[in-house]
């Protein structure tokens, strides 16, 4: 079984000790998003666990409690984007506390753990094309030598988010714009030790030397743990994304950066109000479980098949 920490919300910066709790309980109860009632109870032993993928801004909260990881395989998906507080509030600053976060994780933890995710791309009157290739140049330079590569992708106009991209005048760019900007990445990223994938996205720049992404990476986790796993692609995500089959753990309506192009919070409101329904000691990520909750027994497996040496 593989684990998303998570897609849906930021548990390293927002929740990292209801995570360690929950491992330490070797179990996470998680509601279905379509069906709230409902609630599947995951083991989160090392046994059954294959691999983490964690997803995240800001992992500071974790940076002093990886030993307790010791015992699993796992990398982060790390986003860094170049925008300020006009689109991603509560994100702390980039060049002073970000980078040096990523730099400091890397160093700990090695740079095949480490994704670099420049994503969601959204151009603007002030994101334009030469700021994005003036940024991604900065940073790949800060980041080489402590991740292998970079994600990125261009910005989906949600139903969610459309209020919000107006509000921040994000304009459409074109097939050629996407082009430009990306063989411009794609050599900028060459030069600084970097390869570039894309997540999801549904044309083909492979002309350019960039790949496309499987963000729940079943070849990196193999490389880490040093063995193979016999698992399928996730068919419930979307036609174009080669993620591995994984059970995500998070919460839509939790993460409060407060980024204007997320998806996975639908409003502040509801936000703030699962915000203070947290308890670290609950087996859910908000809130408890109470009469007229249906809590079942996931079934889970390990898919490991053997040691690659």
């Amino acid at each position: 079984m593989l684990i998303s920490a998570s897609r849906r919300t930021d548990i390293p910066a927002y929740y990292a000790d209801w995570f360690f709790s929950r491992l330490q309980d070797g179990f996470v109860t998680v509601r279905n998003p379509m069906r709230f009632r409902h609630i599947s109870r995951v083991p989160l032993t090392p046994d059954v666990v294959d691999g983490i993928v964690f997803w995240t801004k800001n992992p500071q909260p974790m940076m002093g409690r990886l030993d307790s990881l010791r015992d699993y395989v796992y990398y982060f998906q790390f986003t860094l984007t170049p925008y300020g507080e006009d689109v991603e509030p509560h994100v702390p600053p980039k060049d002073e506390v970000v980078v040096p976060t990523f730099i400091k994780l890397a160093k700990t933890v090695g740079k095949e753990r480490m994704v670099w995710r420049y994503d969601p791309i959204l151009l603007s009157g002030v994101y334009t094309v030469e700021y994005h290739v003036e940024r991604f140049k900065c940073l790949a330079g800060r980041l080489a030598g402590f991740t292998e590569k970079c994600t990125v992708s261009f910005l989906d106009m949600y139903r969610s988010i459309k209020k919000n991209a107006a509000q921040l005048g994000v304009i459409e760019p074109t097939p050629a714009q996407k082009e430009d900007l990306l063989g411009q990445f794609s050599e900028i990223a060459k030069a600084a030790g970097i390869y570039i994938d894309t997540c999801a996205e549904d044309f083909d720049v492979t002309r350019l030397g960039i790949g496309r992404a499987s963000c729940i990476d079943k070849a990196r986790l193999e490389r880490i743990g040093g063995y193979r796993l016999n698992i399928e692609k996730d068919k419930n995500q979307r036609p174009a994304c080669l993620c591995a089959q994984s059970i995500d753990i998070g919460a839509y309506d939790t993460c409060q950066s407060g980024c204007l192009y997320c998806y996975a919070n639908h409003s502040q409101k509801k936000v703030s109000q699962n915000a203070a329904l947290h308890d670290v000691n609950s087996p859910l990520l908000f809130g408890q479980v109470t009469e007229g909750d249906v809590v079942k027994e996931r079934e889970v497996k390990s898919y490991r098949v053997g040691e690659t040496g």
